[in-house]
C-alpha cells in the first residue's frame, strides 16, 4: 500500500506543513524534496502544470496537488492508521465545511496582516481576530478540533499559528490577548511529535517573512 512517497515541499509553506504533519500521524516515509518558488524545478512544473506551486504528494509515480485534498487522499490511502477526518458523514462534511473557512477567511487575511498597508491592515488585524475567535467557537470545550485526538481541521489550521509572532510583530497587536483558548489548543498540537517536527520556530517565519 505503502509505495515511494515524495513530496514536494517548502519548509515555510502552510500548505506544505499540513501535509508534512498528516504524512508524520500516519507514520508515513517519504522523501521531501524542496522547492525555490521563485526558480520552480522542471519535476514541479511536470507534477502539478496547473497551480505550478507546492504542495505536490507523488504516490507511486502519480501526483496529488493542493493540500487539502492531499491530506484528504493520505487519510482515505492509510485509513487504517490515526484516522484526521471522522467517519460520519455529516462529521466529516463540518470538518470539510471548516478546513474550507481556514482556507478562504483566515490565510488571506493574515497575508493582509502581513502585507497591507494603514487602513487595509487595520481592517485586516480586525477581520482575522473575528476569524479565529470564529475557529474558537468551533473548538469549544474540545481537546482538538477532532475532539480527543487531532483530526482534520487541526491539520488545516495549526500551520498557520507558525505565521501568528510575523502577524503580530508587523501588524503590532496580540492574537494571544484575544484568542487565549486558540493559543492554548496550538500549544496542545505542539506537545504532538508530528506537529512541533513537521513547524518551523516562529522567529525562522519571521525571517523568512522579510525576505519576501
Amino acid at each position: 500500500m505503502e509505495g515511494k512517497v515524495v513530496l514536494l515541499d517548502l519548509w515555510a509553506s502552510t500548505f506544505a506543513m499540513r501535509v508534512r504533519i498528516a504524512l508524520a500521524e500516519k507514520g508515513i516515509k517519504y522523501e521531501s524534496k524542496e522547492e525555490n518558488l521563485f526558480n520552480k524545478s522542471g519535476f514541479l512544473l511536470e507534477m502539478n502544470p496547473i497551480h505550478k506551486k507546492v504542495p505536490v504528494l507523488i504516490h507511486d509515480g502519480k501526483s496529488i496537488c493542493e493540500s487539502l485534498v492531499i491530506v484528504e487522499y493520505i487519510d482515505e490511502v492509510w485509513h487504517d492508521r490515526a484516522p484526521l477526518l471522522p467517519s460520519d458523514p455529516y462529521q466529516r462534511s463540518q470538518a470539510r465545511f471548516w478546513a474550507d473557512f481556514v482556507d478562504k477567511k483566515i490565510y488571506g487575511t493574515g497575508r493582509r496582516v502581513r502585507t497591507g498597508k494603514g487602513e487595509d491592515k487595520e481592517i485586516a488585524k480586525k477581520e482575522l481576530i473575528e476569524y479565529l475567535k470564529t475557529m474558537e467557537a468551533e473548538l469549544g470545550d474540545k481537546h482538538f478540533f477532532g475532539g480527543d485526538t487531532i483530526g482534520f481541521v487541526d491539520v488545516a489550521l495549526v500551520p498557520i499559528t507558525s505565521w501568528f509572532y510575523t502577524y503580530e510583530t508587523l501588524g503590532n497587536f496580540s492574537i494571544e490577548a484575544e484568542c487565549r483558548k486558540l493559543i492554548a489548543w496550538a500549544k496542545r498540537c505542539l506537545e504532538k511529535e508530528s506537529v512541533a517536527k513537521s513547524l518551523p520556530h516562529p522567529h525562522k517565519i519571521y525571517e523568512y517573512a522579510l525576505g519576501i
